[in-house]
């Protein structure tokens, strides 16, 4: 019997359920940190054998050999093998493979049985095998590979009991595998697991054909990207459409919330910083949750469903023509939500400079944060009004904003490959995963996971930025008279007017100027900072009460409203992306690097956007 807490290591391929098996076996009991020396991450966490022992499990990054061709692969081998750096060797492994794609998984597999490490092998998804008509024997597998083989349906948390069981008897035992392995050359595992493979298969139908159908739809050369921009443009369609009726709600209640703290609260300090500060402010930030929601229920469904691999394969040769791989495509579309995830996933890439110029152009995809900046501007400057069957112009615009930081992003990644990263495009290779409904549960846990995320973010960085600059905003106090607004007269306008003449060119006032100072701490801020400016120089209650896109309207030309859309398409990301970067890329070049182009491209892009909208009279 060890001596000490068990320490099992979860491995295999991408695409196995590693991470869902990791979930139902742990839980809550969670943590995350970084590898000693490195930037990757380790997922651990706790379970309790059937008397009640504990154990501690790691989820290693998905690999596809010990032989790594990437940072998560070389962590991966370093820790099975005993090697990684403040982290002891696995006392077992359990190897996740793939019921639909053994033979693949088991090539793996079969190095990793060399290590003479206690092993059990989680056959895992084995209802998906069963319903695409594939049966498989894992008492024969058992026999053939010498190691316990568990059937698991890690989403459906089925055969996590057996496996715990399995796992506590090869440990106390210390049963290592005890079948002839052949030798460790990758060509003579290849052609063992095949056999191996085709031995343990009991039955297998045609049923399968479906999916191929669906597969030649969606990833023909020609319909796939035509399927994949109309459903993303589905997607912008309803995120005004669908959150309509909630916003309204949520902002109608932020001015009933405003109006009842005027009327119970006494005129002073404290009234100004909760009516002024903390409502304006951050309430105008809370009314986008509804968008916030609808974004993530379509990239979770697209995650859920099978398709977001689908869509990296249809974009590979989007991504090829600009020196990327559809390997990077994966970074990219999690930079969608956040940059700061996306730059962490770009650890799977092997090639350094690919996985360069996918950092460097990360903050180029439209995050979540950037939705409450267009929103507001979209919604107070675009008409509401339909453009086709189903088609709004406010949608139609969101769209194209999306579109634009895209298109941004190609060119830049070109001319970056032909520059400071220059190199050739590298291969890519990728399984597809199965078609499946996703699980209600599932669902519903992973809106609930990124609305509170994002309400948190409300309630602490967006609430301590628009506090600071409601106060900056309200001293000192201009003095009677003065024929300068409160703004105006302030620190922070002051130190906005430090900006104005930068920004003076393309169409941006000392209030916008304001706004993008506290915007770098998060992207969102730029909405509550306007509302905060506004709201201190309301001269009465009627003004103060008005919607934030009110304002907005009776204060900004057309020209200026397009060139802020603009200026937030390239603007670079938050202060925490740009520290992601700096450990991502262990050193301060290329977040400066990143930085300065980033607001050279939107100085340009905004200075385009009103120059040319002021020439044609908009």
């Amino acid at each position: 019997m060890t001596r000490h807490q068990p320490l099992i290591a979860l491995v295999g391929n991408p695409n196995a359920g590693k991470s869902a098996l990791f979930n139902a076996l742990t839980g809550a009991r969670q943590k995350i940190a970084n590898y000693p020396g490195v930037t990757v991450e380790r997922k651990s966490g706790r379970f309790a054998f059937a008397d009640g022992r504990p154990a501690e499990l790691i989820d290693l990054p998905g690999s596809y050999s010990l032989d790594p061709t990437s940072p998560d692969e070389a962590v991966t081998r370093d820790v099975v093998m005993g090697r990684q750096a403040g982290e002891r060797q696995p006392d077992a492994l359990v190897i996740v493979l793939d019921s639909a794609n053994l033979d693949q998984h088991l090539v793996f597999a079969l190095e990793l049985l060399q290590l003479g490490l206690p092993t059990v092998i989680a056959l895992n998804m084995v209802d998906l095998a069963e319903r695409d008509g594939l049966t498989l024997d894992a008492t024969r597998l058992a026999a053939d590979l010498g190691v316990p083989v568990i059937p698991t349906v890690a989403v459906r948390r089925r055969g996590l009991t057996e496996l715990a069981a399995a796992l506590d008897a090869v440990i106390l035992a210390k049963q290592v595998p005890h079948a002839p392995l052949g030798e460790p050359d990758m060509r003579a595992r290849r052609r063992r697991a095949e056999h191996i493979a085709t031995a343990a298969i009991v039955s297998q139908t045609q049923s399968r054909r479906w999916t191929d159908r669906a597969d030649a739809l969606l990833l023909h050369p020609f319909a796939g990207p035509l399927i994949l921009f109309a459903l993303l443009f589905v997607i912008f369609q309803a995120v005004f459409s669908w959150a309509t009726p909630f916003a309204d709600a949520l902002e109608a209640g932020a001015g009933a919330l405003g109006e009842f703290a005027t009327a119970v609260i006494p005129e002073g300090f404290f009234r100004s910083l909760v009516v002024e500060g903390a409502i304006a402010g951050v309430g105008s930030v809370v009314v986008f949750l509804p968008q916030i929601v609808i974004l993530f229920f379509f990239i979770l469904m697209m995650e859920a469903t099978g398709y977001m691999a689908r869509a990296a394969f249809i974009m590979d040769r989007l991504m090829a023509s600009v020196g990327l791989s559809g390997r990077s495509f994966i970074p990219l579309l999690s930079s969608f939500a956040c940059a700061i995830p996306g730059i962490m996933a770009t650890r799977s890439i092997s090639d350094e400079k690919d996985r360069l110029t996918t950092i460097l152009i990360a903050p180029l995809m439209t995050c979540s944060a950037r939705l409450p900046v267009y929103t507001v501007i979209i919604a107070a400057f675009i008409p509401e009004i339909a453009v086709g069957p189903g088609i709004g112009l406010q949608g139609l615009v969101l769209f194209g904003l999306y579109v634009f930081g895209i298109i941004g992003a190609m060119v830049v990644a070109l001319v970056l490959r032909s520059t400071v990263a220059k190199g050739g495009a590298s291969g890519f290779l990728m399984e597809m995963p199965k078609y499946q409904m996703p699980r209600l549960a599932d669902l519903a846990l992973g809106l609930w996971q990124r609305a509170w995320l994002f309400l948190r973010r409300a309630g602490t960085i967006i609430f301590a930025v628009t506090i600071g600059l409601w106060l900056l905003l309200s001293y000192p106090q201009v003095p009677p008279g003065s024929s300068m607004s409160q703004s105006e007269y302030s620190a922070a306008g002051r130190i906005a007017g430090v900006l104005e003449p930068v920004v003076a060119p393309i169409g941006f006032s000392r209030d916008i100027a304001l706004a993008l100072i506290p915007a770098m701490a998060a992207r969102e801020v730029a909405v509550s900072a306007l509302a905060t400016t506004y709201a201190i120089d309301a001269t009465d209650e009627d003004e103060q009460a008005q919607a934030l896109g009110e304002r907005l309207a009776g204060r900004w030309s057309l020209p200026t409203a397009l060139a802020f859309l603009a200026w937030f398409v390239f603007a670079p990301q938050c202060i925490s992306t740009i520290a992601v970067t700096r450990r991502e890329t262990n050193g301060w070049k290329w977040p400066m690097f990143m930085v300065g182009y980033l607001f050279g491209l939107a100085w340009i892009a905004a200075g385009i956007t009103f120059w040319t909208a002021t020439a044609f009279g908009l």
